[in-house]
């Protein structure tokens, strides 16, 4: 289904979780509010869920974390608040995730390091607190970075050096202490 830049008003209904043979569900750049049903988790062929640029509010289902196939994850410039799921370590085909420009708070969940196929990690412009955590070395395949504007503190972690594939990376406006780890050829 692929309905973007239609000017689509309402909510997501939580029947979409009956579409369980669906691979791609694209719904951005429209007017949709409301949360994010978590009925979504039944979607477990899904392999890209665009639901950006609407009005979303709400937290993340935990359970977003049963849609092991899903290779895109788009919930970037809505109005989403809450934590992060743990439950997003468990998205380990995910190549892609784009939560940027939301209200989100809280800590990068370790179980991010999970994520070893992930090659773009967008959180910046939220409202993330606490460390980069160290797991963050394991995402190998990871190319893109940005945790700028956020409240993250602490040092960056040495284990960043391990990300081999990194071509950006985005961190200013937090509040992040220390040096550059010599592990990133600084």
């Amino acid at each position: 289904i692929s309905l973007p830049s239609l000017q689509l008003t309402g909510t997501l209904s939580a029947s979409l979780g009956s579409l369980t043979t669906l691979t791609n569900l694209e719904l951005s750049v429209n007017t949709l509010t409301g949360s994010i049903p978590s009925s979504i988790s039944c979607l477990v062929a899904l392999r890209d869920l665009y639901l950006d640029t609407n009005s979303l509010t709400g937290s993340i289902p935990s359970s977003m974390g049963c849609l092991v196939a899903l290779k895109g994850l788009y919930l970037y410039s809505n109005s989403l608040s809450g934590c992060i799921p743990l439950s997003m370590g468990c998205l380990v085909a995910l190549e892609q995730l784009y939560l940027y420009t939301n209200s989100l708070t809280g800590s990068i969940p370790s179980s991010m390091g999970c994520l070893v196929a992930l090659r773009d990690l967008y959180l910046y412009t939220n409202s993330l607190t606490g460390s980069i955590p160290s797991s963050m070395g394991c995402l190998v395949a990871l190319r893109d970075l940005y945790l700028y504007t956020n409240s993250l503190t602490g040092s960056i972690p040495s284990s960043m050096g391990c990300l081999v594939a990194l071509r950006d990376l985005y961190l200013y406006t937090n509040s992040l202490t220390g040096s550059i780890p010599s592990s990133m050829g600084c």
